[in-house]
């Protein structure tokens, strides 16, 4: 069993020029790349194997994300079936002049584990310990 805990990651960018609109935010789509990879880290290292993007919830914007901000990712992995599982992915823009964060979106991913040929492997389970834990399996 594994502690979720253990496939916690933190990812972090500086929003540069090419990576924004006309407007000066970022592209929702470059968020969401950022969003793939992170989560995608946290299931390899559940999984300890190859995996791929089953889907995506839907995705909302709640705050802006302009050139020069921090944008900071931090994912985990929340459940695990037999060769599934599934990671939240928290957005914050941090103020690089004031440190102040602000929550930007949140995601929830599924990956599916898959071995060298591309057919679908077991994944340890997760050890659910904490009551943050559980609220997170649970929903």
């Amino acid at each position: 069993m594994v502690d979720p805990e253990a496939t916690r990651t933190e990812m972090t960018w500086i929003v540069m020029p090419g990576q924004a609109n006309a407007l000066g935010t970022v592209f929702g789509g470059q968020v969401m790349a950022w969003i793939d990879v992170c989560a995608a880290v946290s299931a390899r290292r559940l999984a300890r194997s190859n995996v791929v993007t089953v889907g995506m919830d839907q995705m909302s914007f709640k705050a802006p994300i302009r050139i020069g901000d921090i944008v900071i990712l931090q994912s985990m992995v929340n459940w695990a079936g037999s060769s599934s599982m599934e990671c939240g992915v928290r957005v914050e823009k941090e103020d690089p002049h004031t440190g102040v964060r602000t929550h930007t979106s949140t995601a929830y991913l599924t990956f599916v584990a898959l071995d060298g040929d591309g057919r679908k492997v077991a994944v340890p389970a997760l050890e659910v310990r904490t009551p943050e834990q559980r609220r997170r399996w649970d929903e």
